[in-house]
């Protein structure tokens, strides 16, 4: 479900003096509903990675002070913008992966709010299993119970 959105939009300012790029789309509606969605694409070809955050009536990508310097965009610009989710999407993961974050939402919150980094560590070490598949199973519970417990990376 790595579904890239293309759009243009005007380059806005926020009160603390932010520069940020609306989007002109509901990322819960097209990406799923996330706590946090994190993204990664370009801003007029210059690649970009962020957090979409609250921004007026919908929400926007902040455009960091270093990642300004250095280009030409300014509040009030019109700029093309193409952004898709970063990491393993919940519609990426082996089904019995799916399954038991399905079956445990809270956990399946947890995992779809962490960056990708630890989404894959998660993942690779379940992976690790091909020589011992028998383990496979109790890897995934214990993947499960450390997301439900709010672990970030597996000890």
């Amino acid at each position: 479900m790595r579904k890239e959105e293309v759009f243009k939009a005007i380059v806005a300012e926020d009160a603390r003096g932010r520069v940020l790029v609306p989007l002109p789309f509901d990322p819960d509606a097209a990406w799923g509903n996330k706590s946090a969605h994190r993204v990664s694409g370009t801003v007029n070809g210059i690649p970009v990675r962020a957090v979409i955050e609250p921004f007026g009536d919908g929400s926007g990508i902040l455009l960091g002070t270093a990642w300004l310097r250095g280009c030409a965009i300014r509040p009030r610009d019109q700029v093309e913008v193409t952004l898709v989710p970063e990491g393993p999407q919940r519609d990426d993961l082996p089904e019995d992966v799916a399954a038991a974050l399905e079956a445990e939402p809270e956990a399946g919150a947890f995992f779809d709010s962490l960056a990708q980094f630890y989404r894959k560590a998660y993942l690779k070490w379940i992976d690790g299993t091909k020589r011992r598949p028998e383990e496979r199973a109790a890897r995934i519970e214990k993947t499960v119970r450390l997301l439900k417990d709010g672990v970030k990376e597996r000890p």
